[in-house]
C-alpha cells in the first residue's frame, strides 16, 4: 500500500513537471532545444513506467536486484539533467532529484552514487551545451547532492526500523524461551515430588499387599473368606498399575513423549482382560505429526476414565475407542450401548469406582480446556458417547 502511494506521488510530480515545462517552453521558437526537451520528457516517462512495473511486482521484503532498475534511474537522471539546462525546462531537474532520492534509498551505495554522478555530469554537459549560467552549473548539482543525502537518510531510517523490529522479535523469542524454561523447571520439580512421594508410597503399598497375601495363604479355616486371596491379588495389581501410571505421568512432566496409540491399545487390552467385555481400538488419519506429551497424557487419561465409567454404568457392554488424527485437531471417541431393561444382569464382581469419587470427567474437561481442547458427552440413540478433541 505504501509503495502504491509513493508511485501515485511520483506520477503526480511527473505530470506537474511536464505541465510546467511545456507551459514555460511554449513561447520558445521551434528548434532543437524544444525537441530535446520533449524527447527527454518522453524518455523519462517510459523509464519511469518500466521502473514502476518492476518495483510493484517486487515483494515488500525483497531488495532491488539486477541491473535493470539502476540503468533506468541513471537514464532518467541523464535525460532530465541534460534537458533541465535548456531555457524554460528548469523544473525537469525535479525528475533527476526524484530518481536520485530513490537510488540513495533503495539501491546499493555504489549504484546510488553512480546514479547521482550521472545526473550531475548530465547537468554539467547540458549547461555547457546550452550556455546556461552559474545558477544551473552549480545550483542544480548541489540540489542533486541534497537529494542523495535525503535518500541516504531515508535508507538509514528504514534500516533502523528493520533493526528495531528484529530486536523486538528477538526479545519476544527470548521471553518465550524464558517462560518455557520456567515451565519446564516447575514441571521437573513437580515430577520429582510425585516420584519421591506417590511412587514410593505405591511401591511400599505393593510390598505390604504382597506380604498380606503371603500371610493370608498361611491361614485356613472357616473364618477366612475364600475371596480374600482374589481381592488381595486385585489390590496388588491396582497398586502396580498405579505405580506404572505415576511413572508415566512423571515421564510426561519431564518432557517425554507418550505414544498415544500404544497407550490406548494397552488400556483397551486391560479393559477386556479385567472386565471380560469386548472392546476394540481404531486409529484413523496420519499419525506422523504427534501431539506434545501433555496432550497425549490427557487424552489417555480421558480414555481410561471413560472405560471406568463404562465398567461402572454399563458392565459387559462392548466398547469402541476411536482415535482420529485430523488436519487441525485430534479427536478421541469412546462409545458403548446403554443397558436396557431386558438385558441380562451383569456378572457379579467388585464395585467399580473412579479414583476421585466420580469427578474424573469434570477434571479432565477442565484440563482439556486449558490445552485449547474440549470434552463432550452424549447419550442419544441408545448409546453413550464421549468425544475429546485437542488442537494439533
Amino acid at each position: 500500500m505504501l509503495r502504491l502511494v509513493s508511485w501515485a506521488i511520483r506520477g503526480l510530480a511527473f505530470a506537474l513537471i511536464g505541465l510546467d515545462t511545456f507551459v514555460r517552453s511554449t513561447g520558445l521558437p521551434e528548434g532543437t532545444g524544444r525537441a530535446a526537451i520533449v524527447g527527454a520528457y518522453l524518455l523519462c516517462g517510459a523509464c519511469l513506467t518500466v521502473w514502476a512495473v518492476l518495483d510493484l511486482r517486487r515483494p515488500e521484503d525483497e531488495p532491488v536486484q539486477g541491473p535493470a532498475v539502476p540503468v533506468l534511474l541513471a537514464t532518467v537522471a541523464a535525460a532530465s539533467g541534460v534537458a533541465c539546462a535548456e531555457p524554460g525546462a528548469g523544473t525537469m531537474v525535479g525528475l533527476a532529484a526524484l530518481v536520485v532520492i530513490a537510488a540513495g534509498s533503495d539501491l546499493p551505495l555504489a549504484a546510488g552514487w553512480t546514479v547521482a554522478a550521472v545526473g550531475v555530469l548530465a547537468v554539467q554537459v547540458g549547461a555547457l551545451v546550452s550556455g546556461a549560467g552559474h545558477g544551473v552549473f552549480l545550483g542544480y548539482p548541489l540540489l542533486l547532492a541534497v537529494a542523495l543525502l535525503a535518500g541516504h537518510n531515508r535508507r538509514t531510517h528504514r534500516i533502523r526500523a528493520e533493526q528495531a523490529d528484529l530486536l523486538l522479535e528477538r526479545a519476544e523469542e527470548l521471553r518465550a524461551e524464558q517462560r518455557r524454561t520456567a515451565v519446564l523447571d516447575e514441571r521437573a520439580r513437580i515430577a520429582r515430588e510425585i516420584h519421591d512421594v506417590l511412587a514410593h508410597s505405591l511401591g511400599a503399598l505393593g510390598i505390604q499387599i504382597q506380604l498380606a497375601r503371603a500371610l493370608a495363604a498361611q491361614e485356613s479355616g472357616p473364618a477366612v473368606d475364600p475371596r480374600l486371596p482374589e481381592v488381595l491379588e486385585r489390590a496388588q495389581r491396582m497398586a502396580s498399575e498405579g505405580l506404572v501410571e505415576t511413572r508415566r505421568a512423571v515421564h510426561a512432566l519431564r518432557g517425554g513423549d507418550v505414544p498415544l496409540p500404544d497407550g490406548l491399545a494397552a488400556a483397551v487390552t486391560e479393559y477386556r482382560s479385567r472386565h471380560g467385555a469386548p472392546a476394540r481400538l481404531e486409529v484413523r488419519g496420519e499419525v506422523g505429526a504427534t501431539l506434545d506429551p501433555e496432550q497425549n497424557l490427557h487424552l489417555l487419561r480421558t480414555a481410561q476414565e471413560a472405560l471406568i465409567n463404562v465398567a461402572k454404568h454399563a458392565p459387559g457392554q462392548p466398547v469402541a475407542v476411536t482415535l482420529d488424527y485430523q488436519e487441525h485437531h485430534v479427536a478421541l471417541t469412546v462409545s458403548n450401548p446403554l443397558r436396557r431393561p431386558g438385558d441380562a444382569p451383569p456378572p457379579a464382581g467388585p464395585t467399580v469406582v473412579t479414583v476421585d469419587g466420580g469427578y474424573g470427567l469434570t477434571g479432565i474437561r477442565e484440563r482439556l480446556a486449558l490445552l485449547g481442547g474440549s470434552l463432550r458427552t452424549d447419550s442419544a440413540d441408545g448409546a453413550w458417547t464421549l468425544t475429546a478433541e485437542v488442537p494439533r
